[in-house]
């Protein structure tokens, strides 16, 4: 297998974008990333395209085609996929990008994601959302995601005394790295009292512990790391990209505090790439509710299970501390486009590994994870990213 580098990145704005059109939003930021760069499209080799719902949400379909159309690849035929993994499609889609380059089928791909969410109403969309679920024995009887995950919250509050106010740190923390990123839908910081205070969704969970709808789009150019080495003296190399699965329904799991997915994702991106969680040195981690980010940090292996909840509440994963986790903002503040947040966590690893990150810059960060869970954990991926 050979080496993998990212070369460009680029990102729209995440949030309500009345004005813009899914196919607006990909050539955006696909456009973004192949100058970031400095390639043309004639040295573009194939397109990988994240999109979950598209045909619910806009009734189209077909997504890689509409993009590699729009974006004038078409007239050399070049090869365009769309891939369909729930929350995490833009993770899938990035994770069959970078083998296409390290097995040599390919030496330069663009991979983006993309999704139009704020077109109809919030309760349709969630209803949408919902089709990520076991159908047969979750939503037809009324389950979402965020049920789904207020359930585990439960779960976890009582197994190991997680409370109320450890959950809001979590949306308190993300807030504040929002209000650091100017691409986020979301940039003002919160008050642990908002939070405690939000109007329910889901009990324990309230507005505020869940990642918002959105729209947005992100992409990056991938090539082989010889080619990075001639075009930049500097880029990020992919040291590892890895996928688990588990069951689709929550039922059939033996402990609802825990995604085995998550845990078997990271071991084998961990032994992949060489490195052991104390190389680690920042991580984006999937917070579509603020128990998520809490069993994420546990289920990589960062804190034993049941401590979650206390890094949070003690700083342990802000800017500053000993493990920063989602200085994006994450799911949570950023935004959550579905197609598109694999790919916007994976561009916040680069952008911190290059020094590039702005107010939100950790520093002397070298080593990068991303972690994106499809559903309520049934498919999860990890990759690993080093500076060079």
């Amino acid at each position: 297998m050979r080496e993998v580098a990212v070369l460009g990145v680029g990102i729209t704005q995440f949030g309500e974008l009345w004005e813009s059109s899914l196919r607006d939003l990909g050539i955006q930021a696909g456009l973004e990333a192949m100058r970031d760069a400095g390639i043309r499209s004639d040295e573009i080799d194939a397109l990988f395209v994240g999109n979950m719902a598209a045909g619910r949400l806009i009734e189209q379909t077909h997504i890689g085609a509409l993009i590699a159309d729009h974006a004038g690849l078409t007239e050399r035929n070049v090869p365009a996929v769309t891939i369909e993994c729930a929350d995490a499609s833009g993770a899938a889609a990035f994770h069959h990008a970078y083998l296409s380059v390290a097995s040599g089928l390919h030496d330069v791909v663009v991979v983006g994601g993309a999704e139009k969410m704020t077109d109809l109403p919030d309760e349709e969309v969630t209803e949408i959302m919902s089709t990520s679920l076991d159908q047969q024995w979750e939503a037809f009887f009324g389950a979402t995601l965020p049920s789904m995950y207020a359930m585990m919250a439960r779960r976890h509050m009582h197994d190991y005394k997680t409370t109320r106010e450890q959950l809001a740190h979590v949306a308190v923390k993300n807030h504040a790295h929002g209000a650091l990123n100017p691409k986020a839908q979301f940039q003002r910081p919160i008050r642990i009292e908002s939070v405690l205070g939000a109007p329910a969704v889901a009990e324990p969970l309230g507005v505020l512990d869940c990642a918002p709808i959105s729209d947005g789009a992100a992409a990056l150019v991938l090539c082989s790391a010889d080619r990075a080495r001639k075009i930049s003296g500097g880029h990020v190399k992919v040291a590892a990209s890895a996928q688990a699965g588990d069951t689709l329904a929550l039922h059939s799991r033996g402990n609802l505090c825990a995604f085995d997915a998550t845990t078997a994702a990271m071991e084998k991106a961990l032994k992949l790439a060489g490195k052991s969680r104390k190389e680690i040195d920042i991580a984006e981690v999937h917070d579509v509710t603020t128990i998520s980010e809490i069993m994420a940090v546990e289920d990589l292996g960062f804190v034993k299970k049941g401590e979650g909840g206390r890094a949070a509440e003690s700083g342990m994963t802000a800017l500053g501390g000993e493990l920063p986790v989602n200085t994006s903002g994450g799911l949570k503040a950023r935004g959550h486009p579905l197609g598109a947040t694999g790919i916007a966590q994976v561009i916040e690893l680069v952008q911190q590994l290059n020094g590039k990150a702005g107010k939100r810059q950790v520093k002397d960060a070298r080593v990068g994870l991303a972690h994106n869970v499809g559903g309520c954990g049934a498919t999860a991926f990890v990759h690993i990213l080093e500076a060079v």
